[in-house]
């Protein structure tokens, strides 16, 4: 009874438009004040202990770190130069200009580790770039939000330092060099389609008129941008900082970037960049910590273990199981961030992960795959919402382009699936 109203009261809160943290932390106050009638203050004790317990979590350290050096790239100019390089790489002509914008946001994976901030920094370069070039608004909105998707999965990662509080047997080294390969394929899978929809369509015919930056003075303007992943995730691999120092290392390179070398961001600029960062930062952690009480609620009315025979008893299968779990998520995706899907589900997925003795590594990188695709499946799509605002075009008229674009990378996350080892095989041979 208890249990059915937890869920009950959760899914009643998001409906009427409850934030997701709240209605987490409210509907698992409830079940556990229930579940304690006798002794209601004993129940209510746990409350705070459990929203300090779960913010108590030393990797959760790099979450607003990674978000601060989000916003400190935003501002510094990196995405313009290394948009300049890219042109100068790959020249211009119909279909280009989108492949650039992949790219960049791709490489932008390897610094901030964050979808929407990455969406935000390409998609104010390169719209209106691809704007000028004759490309519609409603295209180049979806281009950027697919390609800022793959940032969750190209280490560093918000998503993965979640999953490895959340699972202990997953490392954040471990995690990183997983996504690195299904990260790659999903950008490469987002390229295919995308060169092809503008050259079918005639996108871009303008393009071609536009200037070609040069060549070598693109990459000495751009050469501290590439530095930063280098420096990032080398640093990490040689051993010199775990990942929550790497990101506190990142934040320190891009205020030296963006203050003394492109000179692009002033003292006065400093306040507006910690308070958009210390925003974002206090929206996720208050989620979490939120969660934590959802979670504890979970455990102490044992649900997890009935959910969990049921499932691995309902005569599906392996397979059938994990194309449950695909749907299930998919369906989630177009409601709920990424960050909210991990600590609602990620509880509950691993008794099932660990009962068919899959590898933790792998399924957070599956369980990414989902988030990736989620980041821009409307109706709720973080990235999408970031490049239309910047378009200036509406959410739906961007479905008959991120269609084609969802099924690019959902062949990926299908390919992860059933080769295990395009995730497992970098963490490896690293030693993870």
């Amino acid at each position: 009874m208890i249990a059915t109203l937890l869920f009950v009261v959760f899914a009643a809160l998001m409906i009427i438009g409850v934030p997701v943290g709240v209605a987490l932390g409210v509907a698992g106050t409830l079940a556990i004040v229930m579940s304690n009638q006798d002794v209601a203050w004993f129940g209510l004790l746990a409350v705070p202990q459990n929203f300090y317990a779960g913010l108590a979590k030393y990797p959760l350290l790099a979450i607003p770190m990674f978000v601060l050096v989000g916003s400190i790239f935003d501002r510094s100019g990196v995405a313009r130069r290394l948009v300049d390089l890219a042109i100068a790489i790959v020249g211009r002509g119909p279909g280009m200009l989108p492949l650039v914008a992949i790219a960049v946001a791709m490489f932008l994976g390897g610094i901030s580790g964050s979808g929407p901030a990455c969406a935000a920094a390409v998609g104010a370069v390169m719209i209106a770039a691809m704007s000028r070039a004759g490309y519609p608004g409603s295209f180049s909105a979806s281009v950027v939000a697919a390609g800022a998707a793959t940032d969750i999965l190209i280490p560093p990662s918000i998503a993965f330092i979640i999953y490895s509080v959340l699972v202990p047997g997953a490392s954040v080294p471990a995690l990183f060099a997983a996504g690195m390969v299904p990260g790659l394929l999903a950008g490469i899978a987002l390229i295919v389609p995308t060169v092809w929809l503008a050259r079918r369509n005639k996108f871009g015919g303008l393009e071609a008129h536009l200037p070609r930056p040069p060549f070598w003075a693109s990459l000495r303007e751009a050469s501290w941008g590439l530095a930063a992943p280098v420096l990032i995730l080398g640093g990490m691999r040689m051993g010199w900082f775990t990942p929550t120092e790497a990101a506190v290392v990142a934040v320190f390179y891009g205020l030296f970037v963006g203050m003394c070398i492109h000179r692009s961001i002033k003292v006065r600029d400093l306040f507006i960049i910690l308070r958009e960062a210390a925003e974002l930062s206090a929206v996720i952690m208050l989620v979490v910590a939120l969660a934590g009480i959802f979670a504890w609620a979970l455990s102490t009315l044992s649900i997890i273990d009935p959910v969990t025979h049921a499932i691995v008893n309902s005569g599906l299968g392996e397979w059938g199981v994990l194309a449950l779990l695909v749907l299930l998520l998919m369906i989630m995706g177009m409601f709920l961030d990424g960050i909210s899907i991990f600590l609602i589900f990620v509880p509950l997925l691993m008794p099932i992960a660990d009962a068919y003795g899959w590898d933790p590594v792998w399924f957070g990188v599956i369980l990414t795959l989902k988030v990736a695709l989620g980041q821009f499946t409307p109706p709720l799509a973080v990235n999408l919402m970031v490049s239309c605002r910047i378009a200036r075009v509406p959410m739906e008229s961007t479905i008959p382009w991120v269609l084609w674009l969802l099924g690019a990378m959902f062949l990926v996350l299908i390919a992860v699936l059933a080769f295990p080892q395009l995730a497992l095989w970098l963490p490896h041979y690293l030693g993870y």
